[in-house]
């Protein structure tokens, strides 16, 4: 199954056929307070150099979430969205919890998006799928309720099967445009979590099919050696079924390693992505 993003003039294939698609998580003024200030005074110029890193790193895709306290979601949004797409021809994925800010990014962006996100709750399946379907976007699902973030990977497919039906039934989309996020969650709260997110992927593959997507730096939030977590951790989940992640594309230990995955999981002909990427290494 294939989930294909687009921007004006490149598209992004997501698939389990696919090299691994890097989700470029940087534009988030989440926990950045400077980023944060300059947004609020109208600065903007952190999110070209932020861009710049991100395609250098080997993304494909960049999300952008202009979340910050006491802004205009909605304004800061457009304006990010038309500056990154005036940078870069990747396709983008508009990262937004803000219905008004999501129609608004939507609106302004020239391609097929991806949106991030849409729970299993009723009511925010009914305010957002929508707006994905009448702009011909994609979705990433997260599969928890109103009552829960399940623990197991049992409830987790279950909550994933409601999205499914409610977009494709209700609202007519492709279930090749919705993307689960199996939700990876911090292992320094609970050494568990990491093994039922791999059960979760691996459930999800085998019976719904569709392409996966997670935010890799939860695994280790909270721990040392954040960069080795991840580079370990991608390659399992590659192997369980993930063929995205929102990820730092800034960091070649973690880039290297999602492209390790893709050749020795075959989905790198010949081994030309790994060869290109070790000789541009040997150019700089």
């Amino acid at each position: 199954m294939h989930t294909v993003l687009r921007s004006p003039t490149r598209a992004v294939v997501i698939g389990d056929d696919q090299p691994f698609c890097i989700i470029g998580e940087r534009i988030n003024p989440t926990g950045r307070r400077l980023f944060q200030q300059q947004l609020r005074a109208g600065d903007l110029s952190a999110i070209e150099r932020d861009v710049l890193a991100q395609v250098a790193g080997g993304a494909q895709v960049l999300d952008v979430n202009m979340g910050v306290p006491l802004a205009d979601e909605a304004e800061l949004l457009t304006k990010a969205i038309t500056l990154m797409q005036g940078l870069t021809d990747l396709p983008l994925c508009l990262d937004s919890s803000v219905v008004e800010a999501l129609e608004a990014g939507l609106s302004t962006y020239q391609g097929k998006a991806l949106v991030n996100s849409v729970t299993a709750e009723d009511e925010r399946l009914a305010a957002i799928l929508p707006l994905v379907s009448r702009y011909g976007a994609a979705v990433i699902g997260l599969p928890n309720d109103e009552d829960e973030i399940p623990m197991t990977a049992r409830r987790r497919v279950e909550l994933a099967h409601k999205i499914i039906d409610v977009a494709t039934g209700r609202f007519g989309m492709d279930i090749a445009d919705i993307v689960i996020d199996p939700l990876a969650m911090p292992i320094g709260a609970d050494t568990t979590v990491g093994r039922i997110t791999l059960e979760t992927i691996a459930a999800i593959k085998a019976e719904l099919g569709v392409n996966m997507t997670l935010g890799a730096s939860n695994v280790s939030f909270g721990m040392p050696g954040r960069h080795t977590l991840g580079a370990a951790f991608l390659p399992m989940a590659a192997a369980a079924g993930l063929t995205s992640a929102i990820m730092d594309a800034r960091s070649p230990q973690i880039v290297d390693s999602v492209r390790a995955a893709d050749l020795l999981l075959g989905r790198d002909d010949w081994g030309a992505g790994w060869i290109a990427a070790h000789r541009a290494r040997q150019a700089t």
